[in-house]
């Protein structure tokens, strides 16, 4: 393969990894919109180690209901 196509396929790897990161991020900031207005919970109340706790709880929920399936 040529240094061409090799620096080609690169920049098109580069592209592609980054739009997987701007779609995890979408996925995370959308997931945190929904559990915090179903739990109607107040953004301007919210501390990190309240976020951390929730996060956790929210883990442990999923991998109990995938473990009962």
């Amino acid at each position: 393969m040529s240094q061409s196509n090799l620096e080609k396929q690169e920049a098109k790897l580069k592209q592609l990894n980054k739009k997987i990161k701007e779609e995890k991020y979408k996925i995370e900031q959308n997931l945190g919109k929904q559990i915090i207005r179903s739990a109607n919970l107040d953004y301007g109340t919210l501390t990190t180690p309240q976020i951390k706790m929730i996060a956790k709880k929210v883990a442990a929920f999923l991998n109990q209901s995938q473990n009962n399936q």
